[in-house]
């Protein structure tokens, strides 16, 4: 357990550092890690001249480039926006406890829930903020827009601030500055799986109200944590009388200028934008699983508002950088490659190599154990690379580019419908929503780790009898989700056993159009008719009407509902095994056969 570490300087120092820092606030913050605790080593950069191979990112880094960016400092909040938890072997086996234990690490100053933290009910968020609390940090949990029923939940067993509270007031040298936690409301409610009890609160309203509490109580410096996606934080900047920074999650939106190194960012670090009576609030957020950590200064006037904002975006990577050789191997560069990559790091602020920290890492070795034991097992092989997106042409895929599925969309989450379509046995049709399918599958071998990661949650296939036109509607339903800024691309739909064209510039309701059937055992396509019954197979979590899938409850509430009980990787995996390897489908077969936007 992290409770301090020695910074050797003189009080002279400590005394003209005090007085440097009057009015001046570091916030060093992260968010949307998901359970990503170890460092990935696909990401490939342009640095020295050429694409090349880097290990980037991962807790201990993030531990590492905390204590390097506070060293000294008596000034500096540590923020962590939300979406912790679920998206990997980590979560899957551990159920938090290693995320809460990296995050200890840390300490930070206040950790904002996100929606995904509600994947496993109130009761699965207990757990996991059991573990956090288990720590000495005593790390604040905030989400002002959210209501457990006292009584009811897991988390409000005695008093609604059992486990969460709308805000936490720090004394940071001398400032008193006031944090509000706020999460995305329809995101949460119809994407994850809180209680049905639980009561969420809209996030503007209820992000006024705190500001205005808060001024109130003599805090004139005032951060909202909004779990809540860019483009909405943008617009709480502009729209909220009071904030003076917004730190932010959910869109897993890269800020900063990362052209030169091939990677495409959605705005500036930070972002300042004009608030109510044209005074600057500061937007910031730090993209996604564990690879940046975001550094945020800030200069007050003595009556709190914002004189500056600025900052740096920090990608961390490791002393490993990879280049093809002559057979086609990636290889460790050497000589004047490798002094071209070192001299573009040492002269890019954003970029750093970065050494691990060592007790962060043995930490997390403690649960890397298990977590190799089962990612090692091989299923099978994939002959050729299957993309991930969510709505067709997205930039979601580490392995392909945007083109490769602008017209039909993602491969693998229409392999993994295919999947649930065979495995489920008795289904017509399945139904997949493009967030539940996490990542991109390469070329080669596929272990159970990558089976797991790719579809990570606690899900089960289960099984809905429906008529032609409560299908349509159902996929129109979440189509429109998929649409909206406060919905989720993750709600995009791919089908096996159907196929449609999108008009994504058509009203609600009216964007697909050719709607086809094709039975696992036909060898042609038909019109879906409409007043026919299918048997279709989804997975439990939008069969609940999440994700926008509306039209699912009412079949389930209606009994035309069966759990099959089987786990979805699980059933990935043993359609994997029974063939051997697995590939692209033919393009017939993809449920999107042409989009317009």
């Amino acid at each position: 357990m992290r409770f301090f570490k020695a910074i050797p300087f003189i009080f002279s120092a400590i005394l003209m550092n005090g007085i440097a820092q009057a009015n001046e606030l570091t916030i060093l913050h992260i968010n949307d890690h998901h359970s990503h605790l170890r460092a990935d080593g696909r990401m490939s950069l342009n640095i020295g001249g050429d694409n090349t191979r880097v290990r980037s990112g991962g807790f201990p880094a993030i531990v590492s480039t905390f204590d390097k960016l506070s060293a000294g400092k008596n000034n500096v909040l540590k923020l962590h926006a939300g979406d912790a938890v679920s998206g990997s072997l980590f979560f899957t086996l551990f159920k938090g406890e290693a995320d809460a234990a990296l995050m200890n690490e840390v300490c930070f100053d206040a950790f904002a829930l996100g929606n995904h933290e509600f994947n496993e009910g109130d009761s699965g968020l207990a757990k996991f903020l059991d573990f956090l609390k288990a720590g000495e940090c005593n790390t604040p949990v905030l989400a002002a827009n959210v209501k457990p029923e006292v009584g009811v939940s897991a988390l409000t067993l005695k008093s609604e601030t059992d486990y969460i509270q709308p805000y936490t007031i720090i004394d940071v040298a001398g400032m008193k500055v006031g944090i509000i936690g706020i999460d995305i409301v329809r995101k949460t409610k119809m994407s994850s799986s809180p209680d049905e009890t639980t009561r969420f609160l809209d996030e503007a309203e209820t992000s006024q109200k705190m500001v205005n509490e808060l001024k109130q109580a003599g805090v004139n410096r005032i951060i909202i944590m909004a779990h809540y996606g860019y483009e909405n934080e943008l617009k709480l900047a502009a729209t909220i009388d009071g904030v003076d920074v917004i730190i932010g999650g959910d869109s897993h939106t890269l800020l900063g200028d990362f052209e030169d190194i091939g990677l495409n960012s959605a705005g500036p670090y930070p972002t300042i934008v004009q608030g109510v009576g044209g005074k600057s609030v500061c937007v910031a957020t730090a993209w996604q699983y564990s690879q940046i950590v975001g550094e945020l200064n800030i200069s007050f006037n003595d009556a709190g508002e914002v004189e500056s904002c600025s900052g740096l975006p920090h990608l961390m990577v490791a002393d490993s950088f990879k280049r093809k050789n002559d057979e086609g191997d990636r290889v460790e560069i050497e000589g004047a490659d490798r002094d071209a990559v070192y001299a573009q790091i040492k002269a890019d602020p954003k970029l750093s190599i970065i050494e691990e920290d060592a007790q962060a890492a043995s930490v997390l070795a403690s649960f890397n154990e298990k977590v190799e034991e089962m990612q090692a097992i091989k299923v099978g092989i994939v002959t050729e690379n299957l993309c991930l997106a969510r709505i067709p042409g997205d930039t979601r895929s580490k392995i392909c580019a945007p083109e490769d599925t602008e017209s039909k969309g993602s491969d693998i989450s229409m392999l993994v419908a295919h999947a649930f379509r065979e495995m489920a046995k008795a289904s017509d049709i399945a139904i997949q929503n493009g967030g539940g399918v996490r990542t991109d599958i390469a070329q080669g071998d596929l272990t159970m780790g990558d089976a797991y990661k790719l579809l990570p949650f606690a899900n089960t296939l289960v099984e809905m009898d429906m008529t032609g036109a409560e299908i349509k509607t159902v996929l129109e339903e979440a189509l429109d989700y998929a649409l909206q800024p406060d919905g989720s691309t993750g709600a995009y739909p791919y089908a096996a056993g159907l196929r449609w064209r999108v008009d994504a510039t058509k009203p609600a309701g009216q964007r697909l159009s050719n709607m086809e059937f094709k039975g696992r055992n036909d060898s042609s396509w038909t019109p879906l008719d409409s007043a026919a019954t299918y048997k279709l197979v989804t997975n439990n979590y939008i069969a609940a009407g999440r994700d926008g899938y509306l039209t699912f409850k009412t079949v389930k509430n209606d009994g035309r509902y069966l759990d099959t009980y089987l786990d979805y990787a699980q059933s990935f995996v043993d359609y994997v095994r029974e063939r051997g390897s697995v590939s692209k489908l033919p393009e017939s077969e993809y449920s999107t056969q042409a989009i317009t936007k």
